[in-house]
């Protein structure tokens, strides 16, 4: 694997991005077609397609918040842990989630200078990771 840096430490899953989302609006374009050309007949099967693609997409969209969601509490307990041992307290109120999920990726040397830095002048997650001198790369997020 690839070591990251700030260039390459998003996350992207080409089958996940492209292809099922592609397939998705492809589906939904396609069934709201069917659903103003439908006659009286099968208007209400052609109201079904449309209810459940967007139920499908829904359901896509929720899955991957939702997981999203559960790694950033992951992160945020790791990070509080990685406090608490480097300072004896746990992590200053004043930091936002985004900003934890960024000082994650500061090396241990230059992390706990980094998080002053951050409440002291407001840094947004993208000015974190560009000061982050040394990477620490998280290879599990998803």
């Amino acid at each position: 694997m690839q070591t990251q840096n700030l260039k390459n430490h998003s996350r992207f899953v080409p089958m996940y991005h492209y292809v099922t989302f592609g397939l998705l609006l492809a589906i939904l374009v396609g069934s709201i077609v069917n659903l103003c050309h439908s006659s009286c007949d099968n208007f209400y099967s052609a109201s079904l397609i449309v209810a459940l693609t967007f139920t499908s997409i829904l359901v896509t969209y929720f899955a991957r918040s939702f997981a999203l969601k559960a790694q950033d509490r992951a992160i945020r307990a790791e990070e509080n842990f990685r406090h608490f041992i480097a300072t004896g307290n746990v992590l200053p109120t004043e930091l936002k989630m985004s900003q934890i999920i960024a000082l994650r990726f500061a090396s241990n040397e230059e992390w706990l200078a980094l998080i002053s830095k951050t409440i002291n002048e407001k840094l947004t997650s993208k000015q974190i990771k560009e000061n982050i001198k040394t990477w620490r790369g998280d290879y599990n997020r998803l």
